[in-house]
């Protein structure tokens, strides 16, 4: 029976049937699991915004600054690598960002602290730099 309100305790199924805890050996490796994946993401989420200050940073150098853009007209080249690579970290990210919230929906205390907190720390070590600007993208995701 999968549990609809928060509880405290090592037994726990997280994601898979055949991940599931039984002791409390497995209980602190699937949450050192959860924190490291935490901190994961965040750094995944780092690279990508800065990936993408980078490519628009490129291609407004390119690009000319007159009023009527030509790739707006012209339709223009979608299909860029880093438009390709842009994408494809978004949706690296959004699956680590959905994989964390289907972890915190085991409704397991220990999971979600171990995910907050391992979010934070990312936090403080990849995305807390208050010496370069970093281009702010809205996300989706409840995790970014």
């Amino acid at each position: 029976m999968m549990h609809m309100t928060f509880y405290w305790g090592r037994t726990v199924t997280l994601l898979f049937d055949s991940w599931k805890t039984d002791t409390w050996l497995s209980y602190a490796l699937t949450l050192l699991a959860c924190f490291i994946f935490s901190i994961f993401y965040q750094y995944m989420e780092d690279r990508r915004l800065r990936f993408k200050l980078l490519s628009t940073s490129k291609a407004s150098a390119v690009d000319s600054t007159s009023l009527l853009n030509k790739k707006v007209f012209a339709g223009g080249n979608r299909w860029t690598v880093g438009r390709i690579a842009g994408s494809a970290l978004f949706g690296i990210n959004s699956a680590l960002g959905y994989f964390l919230m289907l972890a915190v929906m085991s409704f397991n205390g220990g999971v979600f602290v171990a995910i907050v907190v391992g979010l934070a720390v990312g936090y403080l070590l990849f995305r807390s730099g208050d010496d370069e600007q970093v281009l702010v993208v809205d996300n989706p995701c409840a995790c970014a």
